[in-house]
This record gives structure tokens, sequence and C-alpha cells, in this order.
């Protein structure tokens, strides 16, 4: 029996999950939870053999767990499953740690099947991520978008700037002093070639990153 911690901050989008799962025997959801930090407390509470989570959530987003869980967790896999498509996070999300990346319109049982996969210790990789990585590899990645380059921690300051938080509430959040979390804006704000805090947020509505 493998058991799963659902993480989404969509009631609805969990219930159905958890009602598609119970159809497997194989698979029992035994936590939920509705934001990265109770994401960090279901797998503190070792009830669980695989998370499955959102990136998009409040407080605590998934790109922020995913990191916080991994240092505490390693061995715990973490199956992202995404509003957003593979192209957008994907690639960089699975250089993080995460055991796998599915995009919320994929069928229902390659939903079962990752799980499966991750639950083993390897990583499930879907047609659409391995194109994503073949391209990389035969170097068709020249023009890929600038904030794959980020950094884990880069790319989480870079996603709270784009929602309007600020440095000093970054700071707190994060466990970091400002002046640390003023560096990795800087380092951000060069890698994109951006001047703002409005160019940031602009960029990520462009190229999909936030809703």
């Amino acid at each position: 029996m493998i058991r799963i911690g659902i993480v989404d901050d969509h009631a609805i989008v969990r219930s159905g999950l958890r009602q598609f799962l119970s159809d497997n025997v194989d698979l029992r959801v035994t936590g939920e939870a509705a934001n990265g930090r109770d994401a960090l407390e279901l797998a503190r509470g070792g009830d669980v053999d695989v998370l499955l989570m959102d990136i998009s959530m409040p407080d605590q987003s998934g790109v922020d767990a995913l990191g916080a869980i991994r240092a505490r967790f390693p061995d715990l896999p973490v199956l992202i499953l995404s509003g957003f498509p593979e192209a957008h996070y994907a690639t960089a999300l699975l250089r993080q740690g995460a055991s796998g990346y599915l995009n919320k319109e994929c069928d229902p049982e390659d939903i079962a099947n990752a799980i499966r996969t991750v639950s083993r210790g390897r990583r499930y990789i879907s047609p659409a991520v391995a194109e994503l990585l073949a391209d990389g590899m035969a170097g068709g990645d020249t023009d890929k978008p600038l904030h794959e380059s980020l950094s884990e921690r880069e790319l989480q300051v870079f996603l709270r700037l784009a929602k309007g938080e600020t440095v000093g509430d970054m700071a707190k959040a994060m466990f970091l002093s400002v002046k640390t979390v003023s560096t990795y804006r800087t380092r951000v704000l060069e890698k994109l070639k951006l001047q703002t805090n409005s160019d940031l947020t602009y960029y990520a509505l462009k190229n999909g990153l936030i809703q």
C-alpha cells in the first residue's frame, strides 16, 4: 500500500484526487494540505510515502515547500501536479529535486502510474518532459527562457517578488536576512536582464509563471 499526501489549495481538487486514488487498491490517501507549510507538516508526520503537490498555493508555495522538504526529508518522493504546462517549470523543478512533474490536464491513470514509479525511488518523466530534457541535452535550449537559469532560491525569490511581496516580508517568511534577500533580488534582476519589481511581475505573467 502506497500512502499519499495531497497538497493543493483547492478543496475540490483534493476531493477529486482522493476519490480517484481510492479506486486503486494499492493507493491510499493518508493526509491532505492546502499550502506548502502544511505540506512540510505532512512530511514531518511520517505517514506518507509520496507527496502529490501543486506549486501555485498561498502562504508557502510548492516551489518553496519542495526545497524545504528535500532538505529535511531527502528520501521522500515529491511528485508535482501543476496547472502550469511542463515547459514553464518541469525541468527547473526536476533539477531542484522533484521526483516527477505532471500537468493537471493529464490522464488520471498517468497520476496513479507516476505515484507508483516515484514510490520505488525512480523519477517519473512524462513524454512531454522527456522531450524538453532531450532538447536540452541536444543543445536545443539556446533559446530557453531566462528564468531557467535561476537557482532554487533565486526562483523562490523571483516568484515572491513577482506576486508583490516586499523584501522584508520575504526575509521573515524565508528565515533570511533582509540583506540576503536583497542580494538574491539583485541576482534575479541581473539574470533576467530586468530592472524593477514591476518588470519581474510582467515577465512572470508573460511567461505563465503566475496567475
